[in-house]
């Protein structure tokens, strides 16, 4: 069976892309939205007006695309107008869904540690691919987090000369925006790290997949993940990145400057790190009101 030939246009786009050094699942998703875009019109996107785009953005709110989904949208749309077709007056038709940014939900720090013990075997592959994205306090003492806080992306990916046991660092390479940074290793997470690699032996990949030359799947972690959260008693919400949430949140309320977090998790705003300000109940209740520095008036009893 031959491969459909790639047309100039889509072949063009794809050129723009690269030499942008757009990640492969970015250029994916950014042709796949052109595909849909390209349906609504029944012709060739290039040809579009500005009415096509209003009436495409209406038809996808009356189907009823979330937010986010409309928005990657008019980010492919932008790029392939802008850049690709040089047609600039059409990105401005596109409009941008503004919607409220939701609190990341985490999970305490007991909760943490009940899903990462039940983690399914066999082995410790999983109870350690979750320990890295996650964060676990140590019984009887102050808790110590000793995940990394990394994306469940990021995870899949580790080698296990990532490892750097002498620093205490865990190499991420080509993280999000196809940034290389360094996130912590705890002692005790470096321990859990040295018992897997004593089962799994591996020379490349720190989790390999059934084909040991590949690495296992964002899928599989996080099918992993809800069958933990499953057998803990937790929520079905709970996910890799629940626990990246709670790692954030965790170190918050051990009093580490937010922009120390920031700088092991990889955001590039501060704003972005900041969010779990709000979340961190240790933090808000150690606030003194105003109200409480204020000497009140006591009224003595009625004449």
């Amino acid at each position: 069976m031959r491969d459909k030939p790639i047309s100039d246009l889509r072949r063009r786009m794809i050129a723009d892309m690269t030499v942008r050094s757009f990640s492969d699942k970015t250029q994916h998703d950014y042709i796949r939205h052109i595909e849909t875009f390209a349906r609504f019109l029944g012709r060739s996107p290039d040809t579009a007006s500005g009415d096509d785009i209003r009436r495409f953005q209406l038809a996808q709110v009356e189907q009823g695309a979330q937010p986010p989904k409309m928005n990657t949208q008019a980010s492919a749309l932008r790029f392939f107008f802008t850049i690709t077709l040089g047609r600039a007056d059409l990105a401005h038709q596109l409009a941008r869904t503004h919607y409220p940014r939701k609190l990341p939900r985490v999970l305490a720090r007991e909760q943490v540690a009940r899903l990462i013990e039940a983690a399914p075997g066999p082995g410790l592959k999983y109870k350690t691919a979750l320990s890295i994205a996650g964060a676990c306090p140590r019984a009887g003492r102050r808790p110590n987090p000793w995940g990394a806080g990394l994306r469940g992306g990021e995870v899949v990916m580790l080698r296990v000369g990532d490892i750097d046991s002498k620093r205490m660092l865990i190499r991420v390479e080509l993280g999000k925006g196809r940034k290389d940074r360094h996130a912590m290793l705890s002692p005790q997470l470096l321990s859990l790290l040295r018992a897997w690699w004593l089962q799994c032996r591996s020379r490349g990949w720190l989790f390999p997949g059934q084909d040991w030359l590949r690495p296992i799947t964002v899928r599989q972690l996080n099918r992993v993940c809800h069958m933990a959260a499953e057998a803990a008693g937790l929520g079905s919400w709970v996910t890799p990145h629940t626990l990246r949430h709670s790692f954030a949140t965790h170190l918050l309320e051990n009093d580490i400057d937010v922009r120390v977090i920031q700088v092991l998790l990889g955001h590039a705003k501060l704003d972005t790190t900041a969010r779990y300000t709000h979340v961190a109940t240790n933090v808000l209740r150690t606030v003194l009101s105003p109200l409480d520095r204020l000497t009140l008036p006591t009224e003595g009893p009625p004449a």
